[in-house]
Parts: structure tokens; sequence; C-alpha cells
């Protein structure tokens, strides 16, 4: 067998075993210690670093099913479809109709990204600006960054009616909102099963009260609610 197709075969073996791995998983599995030998060959495949876990993780270009933010997910170990935590932050900030607070973004990326965002702002890579009592990430563009601004104050719940069904977690409610722009026609149903095929824990009822506490897709209500028994 050529070297470079033993190679191919002991890095196919590996990770069919497990999804993710170290550099010492690598160099066990190739039967080398040389870096430039390893990153050929995944160059050559094409992989992926983790943006967690300092990057020490390393996936085949092949194995993620990236979800709709580009984010995948292997046993805490989180990869994206933009490369680095860097990356994948501008591109999660600068794409969200309502920019991104610190806390939104550790919920979605399952870590905390303080130091990261602040090299960020520092570089001019993205905006930030006070909101209520915490900062908002926005687009790096001031006009973009504006009308995010604007969005996520139209965004801000009226007070509960008396009776209300508790509302999800902020971020939650900003994801169903989100949906509900992208995806005008679709019911409650159809929302809440995309974001469970995002990796977002909601429940259809719990989607119906943010159409309810926002006065938005009225039509969609009356679908969902026929469909109840």
């Amino acid at each position: 067998m050529p070297a470079h197709l033993k190679y191919l075969s002991r890095l196919e073996s590996l990770f069919r075993r497990k999804r993710s791995a170290l550099l010492d998983d690598l160099r066990a599995a190739l039967g080398t210690a040389s870096r430039t030998t390893i990153f050929r060959i995944l160059r050559a495949v094409g992989y992926f670093t983790s943006y967690s876990h300092a990057g020490r993780y390393y996936t085949l270009r092949r194995i993620p099913e990236f979800d709709g933010c580009g984010l995948w997910s292997w046993r805490g170990i989180g990869f994206s479809s933009r490369g680095t935590l860097r990356a994948t932050l501008v591109f999660l900030i600068g794409e969200s109709p309502a920019g991104q607070t610190h806390e939104e973004l550790r919920q979605r990326l399952g870590l905390r990204v303080h130091d990261t965002l602040r090299s960020l702002v520092l570089g001019r890579a993205i905006g930030r600006g006070p909101f209520e009592d915490v900062y908002l990430y926005l687009n790096a563009d001031p006009k973009k960054a504006a009308a995010q601004l604007a969005a996520r104050r139209q965004l801000q719940p009226p007070a509960p009616a008396p009776g209300s069904g508790p509302l999800p977690d902020p971020s939650l409610v900003i994801d169903v909102l989100v949906e509900v722009i992208h995806h005008s026609k679709e019911d409650a149903a159809a929302i809440a099963a995309r974001l469970l095929a995002a990796g977002r824990s909601v429940t259809a009822g719990q989607v119906e009260e943010v159409f309810r506490r926002y006065d938005v897709k009225k039509t969609a209500r009356s679908r969902w609610r026929a469909s109840q028994p």
C-alpha cells in the first residue's frame, strides 16, 4: 500500500471510532510524531479545529452536521463551519438581526467568551453598546449596528397580562422572533421544530406564548390553536 493511502486508511479508522481527536490521538493512529506529516494529511482530506477547548480537537470536514448557525458539538467539544472562535463570533454577531449579548452567545456556544469579545471590539471587528444593564454586541458597520439596536429595542417584552403563561428565557425569545422573521408563514409547531433541530429546547406552547406576548403571527396562532385537542 502506498504511504499516503496507509495514512489515510489509519485516519479513517480513527475517526470511525471517535468523532473528534487530539493531536496525540492522531500521532498514535498515524504512527508518526511529525506535525508536518499529520497536518499535510489533514489538509488533504479537509478538517476543522474546535472553537472550544483552546482549539485542541480536530475532526474531518465530512463529519460535522452543522446547525443553522454553523455550529456542531460532540461530547461538549464545539466546532464551527467558520473555523475559529473569533470568526464564529463575528459571524453570529454580524448576522444577528438584533445583536447578541454575552449570555446569549454563551448559551449558544457553550463557553464564556468575554476575553474574545473584548479583543474583537478593540480590533473593531465588531461593535458594542450598552443596552439595559448589559453590553449588546453589534455589527462593525455603524448603520447595521444602529438597525440591530433598533430591532433589539422593539423586542423588549411588554408587561405580562394577568394570567399569561411564562416566557422562555430571553435568549430563546430572541431565537423564536428571529425564526419568525425568516419563516413568517410557519406556525408555532413548525418554529419549535426548527429550534429543536438547532439544539434549542422549546415547546410549541412556549412559542405560542411568545407569539401572543408580542402580538405576532395571528394567522399562525390560529392554525396552531386549531390543531390542539
